[in-house]
C-alpha cells in the first residue's frame, strides 16, 4: 500500500486529523507534568541499629556482622556495606539495577522479615533494628522557620499547625521537620545530699514513673450510667513534679527540696540549624508518587497566603529550596533552547530549499512536535531536561525523512512529473528504506532505553521521545507532507533544464570523480586520518556527569572526629558570616550533626556526627561559583587548619562526595590503615589534588576506668553500677515521662552542671551498690583512669573490612587527577588476601556504561540486520557501517578544540550519531540501487544518485547540527552537543565521497569520464 496514495484520496480526513493533532499536542503540552530532573529509585535501604555503650568494634562483630549475614541471603542484593560507630550500626543495602521501583516494596518487606528473625542474635541490649525504605525521599520544597525571641518550643508548635495544613494542598505526599531540639524535664539533684539520704536513682525515677503511669482504675454504675473511675495525682506540671515525695516510711523527703525542676531542651542537641544566621527549624514537604511539583508549589503558596494572618508576628518562613520554581525555570528555558532550536532548523531549510519548502517542512516538524507531545502525555513522560533534550536533539533528524520526500517530489516535478504522480511515486520508492533507515537511528539509541540502574531510569525518557518522534516522523513524511507539497510547493520554473546542473552540484560531481579516479589514495587518507583520531582521542578528557547550573553549592565542614557538637556549630556560624558577607551570595543555611533532609534527588545524605556540617548557599548567579568556593577555600584553610572543610557544587548526575577514591579491602585493620595512609599520601603530594583523606577519619581518645572486681565484690557492685553511675553523674537518664498534650517529654535526672561538666569531678561520682543498697565512692571501684585510641568509624564492604583515600582535583577533570595518581597506588604492594579497586565518578562511570557496553552490540546487530533486510546483501550494509568510525574524526576535533569532557552524556551522543550517519549512508546507497535497477550505467547511478542525495544529506545533518545550537550553553547537554556537532559535521562530508568511493571499489565499477 502507499501512504501517499491513501492521504490524497483523503484529503479531508487528513486535515481533520492534522488539526486534531495539532489541538493535542497542545492539551497535552498544557496537562504534562513538569521537573527540573527525571526521576530515579534509589534503591538503597538503611538498617539502623541502637547498641548504647559499645565500641565500634564491638558494634561491628556483634551487630553489624550477623545483620549483613542475614542480608546477604536475599536473592536481589546487589551490594551490602556498613558504617559501624560507638553505640549505633548502620548497614546500607543496595538492590541490584534489574528490579524496578514497583517491586522494591516488596523486596523491602522481605528486608524486614530478614531483619525481624535475625533479631534473637543480637546481643543484650540491643536493638530493635530499624529498616529505613524512605532514604531516597525527596522534600522538593524545603522552608527554614526562624523567630528571633520564640523558644524552639514555640517555633516547633507552628510548624505543626502548619503541617496539618500544607498535607491538605494537591500531591504533598509527606512533611518531615529538621533541628527539632527535644524538651525535657531536668530533675537536677545535688549529688551529696542524695548520698547523704541514702535515696538511689531507681527510688526517685520508680516514684516518678509510678506517679504518671496510665492504667485503667475501673468502672462503676450510678444511676444508670457507668462511669469511668480516674485518680488524681498524674504528673502535671514541673511544679507538680518537685511537689512529689520521694524514700520511704517516715524518710520522706520533697522532690524540690533536693532538686531543681526544670524545662530545658536535650543536651547535647542532636541538630542544629540556622538560616542566615539565625537558628531555625527545617520543613521538607515532598511530593506524591506520580504527582505534579509545580502544581504542588503552587497549592502550598496559596495555601500560605490564607494562613498569613495566623502566623505569630515576629516568625518568618523562609524559603531555602523551592522545586517548583526552579523546575518552572528550567522547563522554560529549554523550551525556549527548543523554539530557538525550531526557528533555526526552519530558517536552515529556507535558505537551502526556498522559504515555501522550508516552511512546508516547517509545518510538519510542528505537527511532529505536537504528536510527540500527545505521546508523551499517553506514556505518562514528563517535561524535564532528559525529555525536551532528547525533542532538541531529534530535531534536526525529524526533517530527514520529510527532507527526503519533499526533494524527491521537487526534483521529479522539476522534470515535469504531475505533482500527485510525483508524490505517489517518492513515497512508493522512498518509504521502506525511510522506515528501515528511521529504525536504525531508534536502535542507536535503544541501549540507553534498556539498560537497568539509575543512569538508565534517569535516560530513559531520552530514549522513549526519540523512539516515538522518529516513528511518528515517518508516519508524517509518507503522508501529510506528500499532501502538502502537492498543495503548497512552489515548483520553480526551469525551462526543462536539469535540476542538478547548478554550480553547487557540478563541483560536487567533478570532486567526487576525482575521489573515485584517485580511490586507492581517497581510502588511505581516510584511514590516516581516522588513525591519527583515535591517537588523538586518548588526550580527549573523561568525566562522568557535568556540574548542575542550580546556584547552590555546599561547604562540607569536618572538625576532628568525637568533636562536641556545639564546637562545630560555633566554627559553623563562623564560616556562615563570612560567606554571607561575600558579594554574590543571595542566603545561607547551616545544618550541624547530621546531613539534612534530601531536598534534591543528588544530594549526598552524611549519616549523623556531631563533629559533621554542611552550610547550604545559594547564590546569585551559578556562574559566580567557582570564584566563590576558591575564595572559600583559602578562608577555610587559613582560619581552620584543624578542620577537614571541603565544597562541592550540584551534580547533574548521581551525587558523588568525593570524585576520587582509592578502596582497600582485607582482613587486618591496621595493614588496611597503612595502604590507606600511603594513598593519602600520594595525593597529598599531588599539586593538583585537594581535600585528600581517610573516611576512617582520625582516631578519637576513649577514658578507661580500670574496673577493679575483687574490691566492686567487697561492696557489692557490679559492672553495670558503674556504667550506670557514670551515665547518671555525666549525661543523665531518663527516669520517666512528663505528658503534653500530644507530646511525652523525658524526665531526666542529672547532677548540676557544676558536678557534670568535666572529667575534674570523677573522684566525687558516688556509685549505687544494688547489693548494698548504698553509696560508695567512686576510687573504691575503679583503681585508675587510662585513656586509649579507637578508630570512630569501621566500614565494610560486602563483610569486608575496608578504608578508602579519598580526594577531589583542585581543577580539571576527576579522572585526568586519577590518572596523575593511578600509577603510584597502583603500585603499592598489597600483601596476600588484600585487594584494591578505584570508587568515586570511576566507579560510577563504569557503573553506568556497562549495560551500555552490554546492549549496543545488540543494537547494531539489529541495524545491520534491517540494513540486510533493505538491501538484500551483506556487502552494501558492510560499506554503509564503514561510516561510523569516521565520526571519530569529527568527534575528537570538536572535543580537542572546545577543550570538552568525553562524558557519560557524550557517549550517548555518539550512539545517536552512529544511527543519523547509518541513516545517512542507507539513503545514499539506497538511490545507487534503484538507479541500477532503471538500467543506468553503474558509473553513472553512483554519479547521479551521490548528486542526487547531496542535497538531502547536508540539509540533515545542517538541520541536527545547527538545531543543537541551542545546547551547547547547556551544562548537561553541551558534551553531547559537541560530539554530535564535531562527528557529524566530519562524517558527513566524508560519508558523500567515502561511501561512493568504497561502493566503486567492492562492486569494482570502472571510472567513467563521459558521465561527467
Amino acid at each position: 500500500m502507499n501512504p501517499a496514495s491513501f492521504a490524497l484520496r483523503k484529503r479531508t480526513v487528513m486535515v481533520v486529523m492534522t488539526i486534531m493533532l495539532i489541538a493535542a499536542g497542545f492539551l497535552s503540552y498544557q496537562k504534562l507534568g513538569r521537573l527540573e530532573n527525571p526521576d530515579f529509585t534509589i534503591k538503597t535501604a538503611l538498617v539502623v541499629t541502637q547498641y548504647p555503650g559499645a565500641s565500634p568494634t564491638e558494634v561491628e562483630e556483634e551487630v553489624t556482622d550477623p545483620i549483613e549475614v542475614a542480608i546477604q541471603s536475599m536473592s536481589q542484593l546487589k551490594e551490602v556495606y556498613s558504617t559501624s560507630m560507638e553505640g549505633v550500626s548502620i548497614v546500607y543495602v543496595d538492590v541490584r539495577d534489574t528490579y524496578t521501583s514497583t517491586e522494591l516494596p516488596q523486596i523491602w518487606d522481605e528486608l524486614r522479615k530478614k531483619i525481624g528473625d535475625m533479631q534473637g542474635q543480637l546481643p543484650p541490649g540491643a536493638g530493635p533494628s530499624i529498616v529505613n525504605d524512605d532514604f531516597g525521599d525527596v522534600y522538593g520544597v524545603f522552608f527554614a522557620l526562624t523567630g528571633g525571641d520564640y523558644s524552639y518550643a514555640e517555633l516547633k508548635e507552628y510548624a505543626e499547625d502548619l503541617k496539618t495544613e500544607l498535607l491538605h494542598c494537591d500531591d504533598v505526599a509527606k512533611i518531615a521537620f529538621w533541628g527539632l531540639q527535644q524538651e525535657v524535664i531536668y530533675v537536677e539533684f545535688d549529688r551529696a545530699r542524695i548520698t547523704e539520704l541514702g535515696l538511689s536513682p531507681e527510688q526517685i525515677a520508680g516514684t516518678m514513673q509510678a506517679q504518671n503511669v496510665v492504667q485503667p482504675s475501673g468502672k462503676v454504675e450510678i444511676d444508670g450510667n457507668y462511669m469511668r473511675i480516674t485518680p488524681t495525682g498524674d504528673l502535671a506540671s514541673e511544679q507538680v513534679i518537685s511537689d512529689l515525695f520521694v524514700g520511704g516510711g517516715d524518710e520522706l523527703v520533697r522532690l524540690g527540696d533536693i532538686a531543681t525542676v526544670r524545662r530545658g531542651y536535650y543536651d547535647p542537641k542532636r541538630q542544629i540549624m540556622n538560616f542566615n544566621g539565625a537558628p531555625a527549624i527545617g520543613i521538607g514537604i515532598s511530593t506524591v508518587a506520580g504527582g505534579n511539583v509545580v502544581t504542588m508549589g503552587e497549592s502550598i503558596k496559596v495555601k500560605l497566603a490564607e494562613l498569613e494572618q495566623t502566623r505569630p508576628e515576629g516568625m518568618e518562613l523562609n524559603s531555602i529550596y523551592y522545586q517548583s520554581e526552579m523546575v518552572t525555570s528550567a522547563v522554560n528555558g529549554f523550551v525556549l533552547n527548543l523554539i530557538e532550536a525550531v526557528v533555526i532548523v526552519v530558517v536552515l531549510l529556507m535558505f537551502f530549499m526556498g522559504w515555501q519548502s522550508g516552511l512546508l517542512i516547517g509545518a510538519v516538524l510542528l505537527l511532529n512536535i505536537s504528536g510527540t507531545l500527545l505521546g508523551m502525555q499517553i506514556m505518562d513522560i514528563d517535561l524535564q531536561k532528559i525529555s525536551l533534550g532528547a525533542l532538541i536533539l531529534a530535531l534536526g533528524m525529524l526533517v530527514d525523512n520529510a527532507i527526503v520526500v519533499a526533494d524527491g517530489i521537487l526534483i521529479r516535478v522539476e522534470r515535469g512529473e504531475s505533482r500527485e504522480d510525483a508524490a505517489q511515486d517518492v513515497v512508493r520508492d522512498t518509504q521502506w528504506p525511510l522506515l528501515g533507515a528511521t529504525f536504525v537511528s531508534i536502535l542507536a539509541f535503544t541501549a540507553i532505553g534498556f539498560a537497568p540502574g539509575n543512569i538508565g531510569e534517569f535516560c530513559r525518557s531520552l530514549f522513549d521521545v526519540m523512539a516515538m518522534s522518529l516513528l511518528i516522523s515517518w508516519v508524517l513524511a509518507v503522508t501529510i507532507t506528500p499532501l502538502f507539497c502537492v498543495w503548497f510547493l512552489k515548483i520553480p520554473d526551469t525551462h526543462g533544464e536539469d535540476p542538478y546542473d547548478k554550480p553547487m552540484f557540478r563541483r560536487y560531481r567533478k570532486l567526487l570523480h576525482l575521489a573515485i579516479h584517485h580511490r586507492f589514495i581517497t581510502v588511505a587518507t581516510t584511514v590516516v586520518l581516522l588513525v591519527a583520531a583515535m591517537a588523538g582521542f586518548k588526550k580527549v578528557p573523561q568525566a562522568f556527569f557535568p556540574g548542575s547550573p542550580t546556584p547552590y553549592f555546599y561547604i562540607n565542614y569536618w572538625r576532628p572526629a568525637g568533636t562536641h557538637i556545639d564546637r562545630t556549630a560555633e566554627d559553623l556560624e563562623k564560616i556562615d558570616a563570612y560567606v554571607r558577607s561575600l558579594e554574590g551570595v543571595k542566603q545561607t543555611s547551616s545544618f550541624a550533626g547530621e546531613g539534612t533532609l534530601r531536598f534534591m534527588l543528588s544530594y549526598n545524605y552524611e549519616t549523623a556526627d556531631p563533629s559533621y556540617g554542611m552550610l547550604l548557599i545559594e547564590t546569585e548567579d551559578y556562574h559566580g561559583i567557582s570564584d566563590l568556593v576558591k575564595e572559600i577555600d583559602a578562608y577555610l584553610k587559613k582560619n581552620f587548619p584543624k578542620a577537614e572543610p571541603y565544597c562541592s557544587t550540584i551534580p547533574n548526575g548521581p551525587p558523588l562526595a568525593f570524585y576520587v577514591e582509592a578502596r582497600f579491602f582485607g582482613p587486618d585493620k591496621q595493614v588496611l590503615e597503612e595502604l590507606g595512609r600511603q594513598a593519602v599520601e600520594i595525593m597529598r603530594a599531588e599539586p593538583t589534588a585537594k581535600d585528600a583523606r581517610l573516611d576512617w577519619r582520625q582516631p578519637v581518645q576513649v577514658l578507661r576506668p580500670e574496673f577493679s572486681e575483687t574490691q566492686a565484690r567487697r561492696v557489692g557492685v557490679t559492672r553495670a553500677d558503674l556504667a550506670q553511675s557514670l551515665q547518671l553523674n555525666f549525661n543523665g537518664m531518663v527516669s520517666g515521662l512528663y505528658r503534653e498534650g500530644n507530646e511525652m517529654i523525658p524526665i531526666m535526672m542529672r547532677p548540676p552542671e557544676s558536678e557534670r561538666s568535666t572529667v575534674d569531678n570523677f573522684d566525687d561520682v558516688q556509685v549505687w551498690s544494688s547489693g548494698n543498697r548504698a553509696f560508695v565512692p567512686i576510687r573504691q571501684v575503679v583503681t585508675e583512669i587510662e585513656s586509649e585510641w579507637e578508630w570512630p568509624y569501621v566500614m565494610r564492604r560486602d563483610r569486608l573490612n575496608t578504608i578508602t583515600a579519598r580526594c577531589n582535583p583542585v581543577y580539571g577533570l576527576p579522572d585526568t587527577l586519577r590518572l596523575k595518581i593511578a600509577e603510584q597506588i597502583e603500585g603499592l604492594e598489597l600483601p596476600p588476601g588484600y585487594r584494591f579497586e578505584w570508587a568515586g565518578e570511576f566507579e560510577e562511570s563504569a557503573e553506568a556504561q556497562a549495560p551500555l557496553a552490554a546492549t549496543f552490540p545488540i543494537c547494531l546487530l539489529g541495524m545491520f540486520v534491517i540494513t540486510i533486510w533493505l538491501f538484500n546483501s551483506v556487502r552494501r550494509p558492510l560499506i554503509i557501517f564503514m561510516c561510523v568510525p569516521l565520526s571519530i574524526i569529527g568527534v575528537t576535533a570538536a572535543l580537542l578544540l572546545t577543550g570538552m569532557p568525553f562524558g557519560f552524556m557524550s557517549i550517548l551522543g555518539f550512539l545517536g550519531l552512529s544511527g543519523m550517519l547509518i541513516k545517512n549512508a542507507v539513503v545514499l546507497i539506497d538511490e545507487i540501487e534503484l538507479q541500477l535497477r532503471r538500467d543506468v550505467e553503474p558509473y553513472k547511478a553512483v554519479l547521479d544518485s551521490s548528486v542526487s542525495r547531496m542535497r538531502p544529506v547536508i540539509m540533515a545533518a545542517g538541520t541536527t547540527i545547527l538545531g543543537m545550537a541551542p545546547l551547547l550553553a547547556d551544562a548537561l547537554y553541551s558534551g553531547m552537543a559537541v560530539t554530535i556537532m564535531g562527528g557529524l559535521f566530519a562524517a558527513t562530508f566524508l560519508t558523500l565521497i567515502i561511501v561512493p568511493v568504497v561502493y566503486t571499489l567492492v562492486y569494482r565499477i570502472k571510472v567513467d569520464k563521459t558521465h561527467l
